[in-house]
């Protein structure tokens, strides 16, 4: 249920930010994010930045090098070291990231869910990313608020119509015809630019129809 448009639409409405940089990686045929620049700019005091980029860099190498498990050890080594500082929760998002790439959801979830972090964006696609969870999982309604969730934290011309739109997608799985229709108006009102903006009265007919008196 979950579609792989997220980070590709991220990806292409972000490219010209100058603090968030995102450097794709394909693992298994399908991208996954690494915010490269914070991950080494932004994640831990001294004296542990030099020891925790590296740790980083090591990750981002082996992902590169399509090193799946290589990465994954690393990553799980600096969730394990550096729990609580902004470098472990960059690695527990990017391990999420993986585990979920990988079809491990519950493994993702888990990662996803200790992931605490001030910068809004970032943290948008962590929770957003736990609605793909439960919505590969078939807890649609799980799915639902964590879309809802990410679709409300930081309103932007990105993530914000494409969670709503996930929303409305696993609503309608969910039987909630209603809430769907409901998301994707505030897509066609509030979203000109979205991608799907030129099919999404079909999905808004779709649900409306789908409504039992």
């Amino acid at each position: 249920m979950s579609e792989n448009i997220t980070k590709e639409e991220i990806i292409e409405q972000f490219k010209g930010n100058k603090i968030l940089k995102f450097t794709t990686y394909a693992v298994g045929g399908i991208a996954i994010i690494v915010l490269a620049v914070l991950a080494y700019q932004q994640f831990i005091v001294a004296p542990n930045q030099a020891e925790s980029e590296k740790a980083i860099a090591n990750g981002v190498l082996y992902l590169e090098n399509d090193s799946t498990q290589m990465a994954i050890n690393e990553f799980e080594a600096l969730v394990s070291e550096y729990d609580g500082y902004k470098g472990g929760e960059v690695s527990q998002y990017a391990l999420g990231n993986m585990y979920f790439e990988q079809g491990d959801y519950e493994a993702a979830l888990n990662e996803l869910k200790g992931v605490k972090l001030e910068d809004s964006y970032l943290m948008t696609l962590a929770i957003g990313t736990q609605g793909d969870c439960y919505s590969e999982l078939g807890d649609y309604k799980s799915a639902v608020e964590m879309y809802v969730k990410a679709a409300t934290r930081i309103d932007n011309e990105a993530t914000t119509p494409l969670y709503y739109y996930k929303a409305g997608l696993n609503a309608e799985e969910a039987g909630d015809f209603s809430k769907a229709a409901e998301y994707y108006k505030v897509i066609k009102d509030n979203f000109l630019s979205f991608s799907n903006q030129k099919g999404i009265d079909k999905y808004i007919t779709r649900a409306e129809n789908s409504i039992i008196e």
